[in-house]
């Protein structure tokens, strides 16, 4: 089955089984996009120098959410910092830290669908991947009265007996309207920053508001960053941020960057090592090489108490039964390589996938070290192909919004750093980005 273009260009080209999908739409309404983080909570501490809170938003993105809050407080967004990024078109419930605040200062913001519970002090802040995961309540919408339970059942089927699915990074990660990210993390690792500046500020896209397009499109024609920075709307604050670093000095690319929270900037190489690994898994699946199983060359991980390790096994004809039993039991993972400087490489069949998509990409892996932003150098790691989701429930039912459609509602879990949108592609398997 044929994936659409915006897929390919964030290199998902394929589906893991050929059933049609129920197509339908996500996000009709934001109520219908519910994620609530799996929490590890950082000690309590009396007086310590962090406040702690669960902050639930409607409609919002997590940077942007921390910037507005950081205006609230009057403070530098340095001084939060949060586990995971949500998206926008959500109902998002997530920790936050921050630094030199008191619960009852916190307590007093007040923004419009934002809500802050379970204040608290600790010495230690929340950091960027400590969580354990993601909760979901999905609703999806404007699906066809024809399609009946048994269709969905034969799409989820496949997927309950692998205990997952493909663990592709989704469109969130690149940016739905403007899929950038991984361009300017691509120019970043070539060293190219004065290029890597002006795709994030400039380099207009269809699809974007005409207004947005129209002076992206003129920055990019004349260098003006004085003028970009008075007509750009307040809302492209991260940009005007850039352009103004610009006007004091046109060719600190490298420090128009630096003004860019470090959360952000980290985004973009991750960008990049993501758009690899969605070539390398979709090569897999293309040539029929299970990802639910191990063959001889492969690298697997561990599972211990339902999180995936860092640790690393290669697969030999010698272990290769005693691999894929563990990987039944789900006690490990077939993974898949996000590439960096210190990166291992798998062997046998996977091995040839991921030298061929580095070799495509004409990079080294030494030149994910970043001299110039030493913190956004990446040494690599591996990822599981398969995104494990250990219980799925679903319910089609009438859509109240419009009774002569049907809507989809699905409730899961799944690890950190797995995109429900990878599976709602699987089911949905739509032609328009929109719809996810």
């Amino acid at each position: 089955m044929k994936t659409p273009d915006f897929e390919h260009q964030i290199g998902i080209d394929t589906y893991s089984t050929n059933k049609p999908g129920v197509s339908g739409k996500l996000r009709v309404r934001i109520d219908d996009f519910h994620v609530t983080e799996l929490f590890l909570y950082p000690p309590k501490k009396d007086n310590g120098h962090f406040t702690i809170a669960e902050v639930s938003a409607r409609n919002w993105e997590t940077h942007t959410l921390v910037h507005e809050i950081a205006d609230r407080l009057h403070f530098s967004q340095r001084r939060i910092s949060f586990a995971g990024n949500k998206d926008k078109r959500a109902w998002s419930t997530q920790l936050m830290s921050f630094e030199r605040v008191s619960p009852e200062h916190l307590s007093q913001v007040n923004i419009k669908d934002v809500s802050f519970e379970n204040i608290y002090q600790s010495d230690v802040p929340v950091r960027i991947g400590n969580l354990l995961g993601n909760r979901f309540e999905i609703t999806v919408r404007n699906i066809d009265a024809a399609i009946v339970p048994e269709q969905i059942k034969k799409l989820v089927s496949p997927l309950e007996t692998w205990g997952g699915f493909p663990n592709f990074y989704g469109i969130q990660r690149f940016g739905v309207i403007r899929p950038i990210t991984h361009l300017v993390g691509k120019y970043i690792v070539q060293g190219d920053f004065e290029k890597a500046v002006m795709t994030y500020v400039a380099h207009p896209m269809i699809g974007e508001n005409e207004v947005t397009y129209l002076l992206r499109e003129e920055l990019e024609k004349t260098r003006d960053y004085a003028k970009a920075f008075h007509s750009y709307p307040d809302a492209l604050n991260f940009e005007k941020a850039m352009l103004n670093k610009l006007i004091q000095n046109p060719n600190d690319f490298i420090g128009a960057f630096k003004e860019l929270p470090k959360n952000l900037l980290m985004m973009f190489v991750n960008a990049y090592e993501s758009i690899l690994f969605n070539k390398m898994l979709s090569e897999r699946i293309r040539r029929k090489i299970p990802i639910h199983q191990a063959i001889v060359g492969d690298i697997i991980c561990p599972v211990r108490k339902n999180v995936v390790t860092n640790d690393f096994i290669s697969v030999r004809e010698t272990n290769l039964d005693k691999v894929n039993k563990q990987i039944s039991k789900k006690k490990a993972v077939v993974s898949g390589l996000l590439v960096g400087y210190d990166t291992v490489f798998a062997e046998g069949e996977m091995g040839e996938i991921e030298h061929a998509v580095i070799e495509s990409e004409k990079i080294d892996p030494r030149d994910f070290i970043i001299p110039e932003i030493p913190f956004l150098s990446s040494s690599g790691l591996r990822r599981a192909l398969l995104a494990l989701m250990p219980s799925l429930e679903w319910t089609l039912h009438i859509d109240e919004l419009h009774e002569e459609n049907q809507a989809l509602t699905l409730r899961f879990e799944l690890q950190k750093g797995c995109y429900a949108t990878s599976l709602l592609r699987e089911i949905m398997k739509s032609n328009d980005p929109k719809n996810y």
